[in-house]
């Protein structure tokens, strides 16, 4: 967790393969999930925000085989961030206009 600006973002290039300007928040966890950071585009500079528990750790979403990143939504990042645990999180059915 000591890497800053630029080490984040090219961790996010090279293993992500994605653009840190094009606005998404790329989460970084430490080995014993006690630690978080998250790395994003505001528009006019890059920010890093470090949330460290002093208790308990991080309960990240299931990684298929061999990767090492995955996608979450904005409420599934709220949820981790509050320590929710995600599989007991029951969503209801809702109206969706398919095409």
């Amino acid at each position: 967790m000591r890497k800053g600006f630029d080490s984040l973002c090219g961790m996010v290039s090279q293993y992500m393969g994605a653009n840190v300007l094009d606005g998404g928040v790329f989460i970084f966890v430490n080995r014993r999930r006690n630690q978080i950071k998250l790395l994003t585009w505001e528009g006019d500079g890059l920010a890093i925000y470090h949330k460290r528990l002093e208790k308990g750790g991080y309960e990240l979403p299931h990684l298929c085989v061999g990767n090492t990143c995955a996608q979450v939504d904005a409420l599934q990042l709220q949820l981790i961030l509050q320590g929710i645990v995600l599989q007991s999180v029951r969503k209801k059915r809702r109206f969706s206009l398919s095409f």
